[in-house]
């Protein structure tokens, strides 16, 4: 009997043990469990990319603001400002991360152009005053599509260039008082080229001039194109159709000469004397400023620069600017003889 009396109280102490155990291992966790749904909650991961507050609507100056236009977009007629336009045609025209002051040369050289436009009567008769087809006016683009291609940048590229047309509010390049046909090209071969070497007529200020192209860093400043001799001989043809090319490929272009700033000025095609520029055209080469030479069963063609090369050269503006040069001084290296100056006419 006494036995079983220990062996009880033996199993009681085993018991309150058993329980003291755990309640030891439990209360921590009653005393966690009500806050563990805020304890595993994972707050949102913070946007650390500061987002660009959206720039104000862009306003031109006064002088610019007081030309409206018409711009033939497709099928569309937009009116907007001179100072608008120039934004877009900018935008379009120029690499925005280029220096300042060559954004600006370039605004003034597209506000020139559109000014000789309005003057000379354009190309659209009464239904527009330019278009945004840059071979027949100048490239346009709008600010959605310029951000979409900016990306990260866009911000600070829009203001740099909203700022480019803004500061040079009405400015024009004058020759004798009146807008110059203010044409520029991407980059030229180290020399602009005078207009009378690439079109019919010279004009006293559009004359060859020294162009510091940083051609190291030109996208594609020397390039390279191959044709077969099915190919040449068809692209040749379709823009010389009297030439004869019956014999041998070697002998196909022949008598090359070269103009001052040494792109090709004319040559032989085939017996037919032909320019530079035209046959830069059926080739589809990036520039006049070209040689070639045979090389087995094509033909070689290496190219230097990009664009007519007549007037400004943008990449030659921009490395004028990063060597200190204002926008007035580029305009006027490039465009021989001119003022910068507002004009009210």
């Amino acid at each position: 009997m006494r036995r079983n009396r220990r062996k009880s109280q033996a199993d009681q102490a085993v018991a309150v043990s058993a329980l003291l155990l755990a309640a030891l291992f439990l209360l921590p966790l009653a005393v966690v469990a009500p806050f563990r749904s805020a304890l595993d909650r994972r707050e949102e991961p913070a946007d650390e990319a500061e987002r660009e507050p959206p720039l104000p609507p862009f306003a031109a100056g006064e002088l610019d603001a007081a030309r409206p236009l018409r711009v033939l977009d497709g099928e569309e007629i937009l009116e907007m400002d001179l100072g608008t336009y120039l934004v877009g045609v900018v935008r379009a025209e120029m690499p925005a991360s280029f220096e300042p002051e060559a954004l600006k040369a370039q605004a003034v050289a597209a506000r020139t152009y559109t000014l000789y436009k309005l003057q000379s009567g354009g190309n659209h008769g009464e239904a527009a005053d330019v278009c945004t087809d840059h071979t027949c006016c100048q490239a346009y683009i709008d600010e959605e599509s310029a951000r979409a291609n900016w990306g990260e940048n866009a911000g600070a590229y829009e203001a740099k260039v909203e700022a480019a047309v803004r500061d040079t509010d009405g400015e024009a390049a004058l020759y004798g008082g009146v807008p110059i046909l203010a044409v520029f090209h991407s980059s030229s071969a180290g020399l602009t080229r005078a207009a009378g070497e690439v079109w019919l007529n010279d004009l006293p200020y559009l004359q060859a001039v020294s162009s510091p192209e940083p051609g190291e860093r030109i996208p594609n400043y020397y390039s390279r194109v191959e044709f077969t001799e099915e190919e040449l001989k068809a692209k040749l043809l379709a823009a010389f159709p009297e030439a004869d090319l019956s014999g041998s490929m070697e002998g196909w272009l022949r008598d090359p000469a070269a103009d001052g700033a040494g792109s090709v000025a004319t040559l032989s095609v085939g017996g037919v004397t032909a320019k530079g520029t035209q046959v830069r055209t059926a080739l589809g080469l990036r520039s006049a400023c070209f040689t070639w030479e045979v090389q087995g069963d094509k033909a070689v063609f290496f190219v230097t620069g990009y664009g007519h090369g007549v007037g400004l050269s943008q990449y030659g503006a921009s490395a004028m600017a990063a060597a200190g040069a204002d926008y007035r001084e580029i305009l006027t290296h490039y465009y021989t003889g001119v003022t910068v100056e507002p004009y009210r006419g």
